[in-house]
Formats: C-alpha cells, structure tokens, sequence
C-alpha cells in the first residue's frame, strides 16, 4: 500500500472546489479538547438522538421536530430522563409531537444511562470524549457502539463531527477513496480496516498538519460527486 501524497489530494480538491480559498471555506474547524470537555451532557445526548432520528429519515425533518423533542424529553437533562418508568417512556414514544418510533426512542433512554455511567467514571461524557487519544478515534466509535445503543455505522462518527470532536467520518466519497487506493478491502468496519484507515489519517495528519475532519473532508472534495 502506497499513500497518495496529502498535496496532492489537497490540490484535487482545491481544483474541483473552484481555488484554495473556496475550499478552505468549505471545512468545519474542530473544537479543542478544552472545549469539548465543557459540553454538557444533555448537548451530547441531544445530538446523538437527532441523528439517530435522522437515520432513514429527511433531516430536514427531524431538525424542524426536535424543538417538540427538547420539550418532550426534558431538554435531554440525563437525571429527569433516568427516573422514567418503562411505562413513561411507551407514552413518550407515543407523543405526537415528535417523530414516533418507539425503538429509537427507547435508545434515548439507553444513551442516557450510558451519559449517567461515563460521568460516574470520568466527571463528564465531555472530559471522556475530551481525554479519549487522537489516534484512536475509531476506538471511541467502537467504544459507542458497544456501550451505546444505534450508535454504530456513521451514526457515533456524524454525532461527533457535529459536537465539534476531531474526527474523521467514512461516507460513500472516503470509502471509495480508501478502497481505490487500497487501504481497506473486505468491510470497512472490521479491526484490520479500521487499523489501516487509522494508520492511514495519522499519516497524512503529521503529513500535513492539519486536523483529521479537515482531512477527510479534503479526501471527500477530492473525489466521488462533490465536484462544483
């Protein structure tokens, strides 16, 4: 396996972007761990619920429900949302005020107690995420999808990414690429692909510089539909 140059990616992307500063334009910027350490609980447990919701649904729909969703489960403050019953929790997955599907709405519960059990550990999810090492980003996805409930595939990642963490995300234009160039064959989410993409964003990172969601957002304009 030989890694493309990360210039040359980046000058791709430039071109097919329309320059260097539209492009640079174009990232999301990640917060410092410091930062992340300060989000609250119920900020993260908000932003994994939306996109489990938005999984197989419009995001723009869920995004225009989730005011009703913040009022219905309590601005996602975890100790309100442990004293629930079950029966509590089937009329809420009940509520027409939100989106009703009583499987991804009983995950909120399930991703409450894992917020309730991290804090017991680590003070906050935040400090976890904040303390979690950068070089094993896809450990803290394995560590949601294990812990968490429907926070595997891109869901944990997106949630993330869009919390501000420094991450990487595998949509369709970054598996091809990966794929093209062989970095991963067979699943993209078994320990030796997940090892060599790994391996391959640290590279290109210490390559580079830059920040692992400004590179695999580089990788994506570079490549697949997101020509201008």
């Amino acid at each position: 396996m030989v890694l493309e140059r990360f210039d040359d990616i980046y000058r791709r992307a430039a071109e097919r972007k329309g320059g260097v500063e539209k492009l640079e334009s174009l990232f999301s910027i990640p917060l410092s761990p410091e930062q992340i350490a300060t989000i609250p609980n119920d900020r993260w447990l908000s932003a994994f619920s939306m996109k489990i919701f938005q999984s197989g649904i419009s995001w723009q729909v869920v995004r225009n429900k989730w005011p009703n969703f913040e009022e219905v489960f309590f601005g996602f403050k975890i100790e309100p949302l442990l004293m629930l019953s079950d029966d509590q929790w089937d009329l809420k997955a009940a509520d027409k005020r939100i989106i009703r599907h009583h499987a991804k709405v009983k995950s909120i519960q399930a991703n409450a107690q894992l917020m309730h059990e991290t804090s017991l550990q680590h003070g906050s999810f935040g400090q976890m995420v904040a303390n979690w090492p950068s070089d094993d980003i896809t450990g803290l996805w394995l560590f949601l999808k294990k812990h968490g409930q429907r926070l595997g595939g891109n869901t944990g990642p997106y949630s993330l990414r869009q919390m501000g963490v420094d991450t990487f995300i595998l949509s369709g234009d970054v598996e091809s690429y990966l794929r093209s160039y062989k970095i991963i064959e067979g699943g993209k989410d078994t320990k030796r692909s997940l090892t060599a993409i790994n391996a391959a964003f640290s590279h290109w990172q210490q390559e580079s510089g830059r920040s692992l969601s400004e590179i695999s957002q580089t990788i994506a304009f570079s490549t697949g539909d997101n020509r201008v």
